[in-house]
């Protein structure tokens, strides 16, 4: 009784031993299964060489997710679901995913790997000093990989137009201010000059009015004595006119007394 109990217990054992087996294999090809439609719509994706189809990358990139949430540990999934990330530029997404699985990465390969394509994504985000940063770290690891070298070394040549550039345009900003500073001064000089002109027009405008008023004084003045010597004039006349008719006056006078005594 004792071995027929034991032996059923051992046959229950392996069934449910036997089920959680199954159970488990049934999440892991659902799992796989997502990865699988990912893969196909990223490969459908790549069949687009006139421009990235950004919506099967993004398809992709949901099913990717879908299988990251069962398993988040699984590199390869992290890997083509960043690079997914990337196909859609979404460039500041993709560089913290390969961060990411490069910082998890034990594999010097694998982390070089990851590495290069964070590189990648900071340069098309125009992060140049980030992107060398990253393609050096990637060569630390894998010195041997020569995409890696020629990135860094593009990477770096870009960094050096920019810089040209920017020298170019502080020295093209100086140039224009010192233009522009020429022109202010001109710009001054010319006000000064009309305000000076004002000035001196101002000045004359004075003078001749003082001059106006100084001879309208004199003018006054002249017309003043004119007027007063003919009221001389005038009455001397009158007292000549009168000095004669009291003579005529007195003529008479007298030449009447002399008749009378003739009668």
């Amino acid at each position: 009784m004792a071995i027929e109990n034991n032996t059923t217990m051992r046959r229950a054992s392996l069934l449910i031993l036997f089920l959680i087996l199954l159970v488990g294999a049934g999440f892991a090809q659902n799992e796989r299964k997502f990865v699988r439609q990912g893969n196909k719509y990223f490969e459908d994706a790549m069949k687009e060489t006139s421009k990235p189809d950004t919506v099967q990358f993004n398809k992709a990139e949901i099913e990717y997710r879908k299988a990251i949430e069962k398993k988040p540990q699984e590199q390869k999934w992290n890997f083509n679901m960043a690079d997914a990330l990337y196909k859609q530029n979404k460039f500041e997404e993709s560089a913290g995913q390969f961060k990411e699985i490069a910082d998890k990465s034990s594999n010097q390969v694998e982390k070089s790997r990851a590495l290069h394509n964070m590189g990648n994504s900071l340069l098309m985000n125009n992060k140049l000093d980030e992107s060398i940063d990253a393609y050096k770290q990637a060569l630390r690891n894998n010195p041997k990989d020569l995409d890696t070298k020629y990135n860094l070394l593009y990477a770096m040549s870009k960094k050096k137009k920019q810089q040209e550039q920017q020298k170019k345009n502080q020295d093209k900003k100086k140039d224009q201010d010192k233009d522009k500073k020429k022109d202010q001064d001109k710009d001054k000089n010319k006000d000064q000059k009309k305000d000076q002109k004002k000035d001196q027009k101002n000045k004359d405008q004075q003078k001749q009015n003082q001059n106006q008023q100084q001879q309208q004084q004199q003018q006054q003045s002249k017309i003043s004595k004119q007027n007063a010597e003919q009221m001389l004039q005038a009455l001397e006349n009158n007292e000549k006119k009168t000095q004669e008719k009291v003579k005529k006056v007195q003529a008479l006078r007298a030449q009447s007394k002399n008749v009378e005594k003739d009668w």
